[in-house]
This record gives C-alpha cells, structure tokens and sequence, in this order.
C-alpha cells in the first residue's frame, strides 16, 4: 500500500503521524484501478445463525475455517457494526480476510436479526460485554483482532478497557469517539437522542417508503453513494423491510443513541478518550475524508490518546470505508499484524 503524509509529513503537534492512502497501489495486485477497486467487488451475504451467550442470543455470520477452542493459534477476528447498522456491513471485508482469519461478525443485540438484551441495557459498556461473552463462547479465553465501525468502534474501546486479555489489535473505522461540536450534518444525532423528541422523529421517519430510508442513509454514509452495488442496495433494502416488522426496531435504535451520546459526556476515568490511554494493543484507526458523521480531524488527536496507533485517512471515502474500499482497510490491517 503507498501511504503518503497528511499535509507536510512531519509530526504533528500531537505527537503522532496521520498518514493517507491513495487507491492507486492500495492492494496487493498493483495493476488495479481505482475503479476495479472500488466497484464491482459484490458478495452475498453471509451465512449466520443464532448463537446462545448467556441468557440472551445474538445472530452470527461468519467467514473462514471454524476454529477449536483448544487452538490458541489460530487467527480470529470478530466484527462490530455501527448503530442502525448489522453484520452485513462487514460482508466483502470478512470474505477478503477468510483465508487469514476465522471472522466472527455478530448483530449486537436488538439489532440485524438478534433479539434485544433481555435486561434491556443498551449501554455501549453492556453492548461490549456481549461481544465478550461471544468470543469467549464460540473460540474460548484466547485474545482476537477486533474491528468496529462507528459505534462499534465505540464499542471495540469499552471491550478492550473492561477485557482486554481478549485483544490482539483492534482496527476502528471512523469510531464514534467523543467529540462535543458535532458537524453539521450530523447535528440530527444528538437531537434524536433528546427522550421524546427521538420518538417523534422516529415515528415519523418510519412513515417514509422504506427505499427512501436506505438511499438517505447510503447517501449519508458513503462519499459516493453511486458506487454502491445495486444487489448490494436491494440487500439493504430487503435487511430494513424485515426489521420494519420488529416491535423492539425503534428502542434498540434510540437506546443505544442514548447509550453513545451519554459517553460523549462522562468526563470521568471511564471516558472513552482516557479509556485509549491504557490499550496496549497495537490500533489501525481509519478516517474518510469525507465523512459525514465522524470528523476525520479527530485523526490527529488519535495519535495523541492511543499509545500503539497507526492512523490512516482514506480520501474518497465516508464513513463506512470497509464497505467502501474493503481493499483498502483489508491491507492496512494486514500491515499492521504482519
């Protein structure tokens, strides 16, 4: 992968480097074009099933050779979408990492296909505590490489500070990290989570055609929302008509909201940004310059607060760059365990 300096190159004040990437030379076949990169790379979605942690159930997809739980070396990665969002946004990445890692790629609970918490705690520290209780579940007491997006990059923070015998490195695409001046185009957020305001919009949003839904969203979270695969979109489409169809769809959505802007305002010990001063594991934090929701500014600030990072920001991306440029997050995550 060419990686070339954010700016001048130098170090920024921070302390840290934030590099970009260019598509050009992003994969391991040079010969690629931005275009045969970035579009035409489609894959059904995985295979899933309901999985038993505890005293609740989460849907897992998963891609690669199953592992024993005895084998403490083989590699495991496990998956964490971002709010509104599923094990479906991890499809094309977890397939180009089959063949290196067994993925793990749960819906967190009240999301995709899994039931909500049976103790109704949508707290991000309660939706890393799942994730835990997964992995310990299915591959054993064994440190994994962890991905998250958005939320769920929130999340990877809260796993990796409450267990972190359970992680190897952690790549956090655009993690929703605290940041108290929201953008502009992101200002609906915090206005959502405001109790009965958030019904009320919610409601009302549910009334719009269910294509209208997922265009605004993809429209949202992509820097280039023509580049989505049509069976990619009717996929999506299909995901959100049948969780139209669940009564918990709504709560899942707005607790969890709740959940991440309450983390926007700890300020004590346990606040995410202090939370990334003590992991050790070796962090890929990627950044879409064109992000719509996540500030990629907060780059730089990355490379001040977590000890072991690497920071890289994609040009033409938004905010789900593994569902973007899955290439891309593919090789810079192979760089930074090889």
């Amino acid at each position: 992968m060419e990686v070339v300096s954010v700016a001048t190159g130098g170090p920024h004040p921070y302390g840290g480097f934030v590099t970009t990437v260019t598509s050009e030379n992003s994969g391991p076949d040079s010969a690629s074009t931005p275009t045969q990169l970035n579009g035409g790379f489609y894959v059904p979605p995985l295979p899933g099933a309901l999985v038993s942690v505890g005293d609740t159930e989460l849907f897992v997809r998963t891609a690669g050779a199953p592992v024993a739980t005895d084998d403490a070396n083989a590699p495991v990665a496990v998956f964490i979408h971002g709010l509104g969002g599923s094990s479906t946004n991890w499809t094309e990445l977890m397939t180009l990492l089959a063949d290196e890692v067994f993925g793990i790629a749960p819906d967190l609970p009240g999301f995709g296909q899994s039931p909500p918490p049976h103790h109704g705690d949508y707290k991000i520290t309660a939706h890393a505590d799942i994730v835990a209780d997964l992995i310990r579940e299915l591959v054993g007491e064994r440190p994994v490489h962890v991905f998250g997006n958005s939320m769920g990059g929130a999340t990877a923070v809260q796993l990796a500070a409450r267990h972190p015998d359970l992680i190897k490195s952690m790549t956090l695409i655009s993690p929703a990290l605290p940041e108290l001046r929201p953008r502009a185009s992101s200002i609906h957020m915090p206005i959502t989570a405001i109790p009965g305001v958030g019904e009320r919009l919610m409601r009302r949003m549910m009334k719009r055609d269910v294509e209208w839904r997922v265009g605004m969203s993809m429209s949202i979270c992509y820097a280039d929302p023509n580049r989505i695969d049509p069976r990619r979109l009717a996929d999506q489409v299909a995901e959100a008509r049948e969780r139209d169809a669940l009564s918990h769809t709504a709560q899942a959505s707005l607790e969890t909201l709740r959940g991440l802007i309450a983390t926007y305002f700890d300020y004590s010990q346990q606040s995410p940004w202090k939370l990334a001063r003590g992991i050790k594991a070796p962090v890929l934090l990627i950044y879409g310059r064109e992000d719509k929701l996540v500030n990629p500014r907060a780059a730089f600030r990355s490379t001040k607060e977590f000890p072991n990072a690497s920071v890289m920001v994609v040009p033409d991306s938004g905010h789900v760059t593994q569902m973007e440029h899955p290439r891309i997050v593919a090789e810079a995550w192979r760089q930074l365990v090889g």
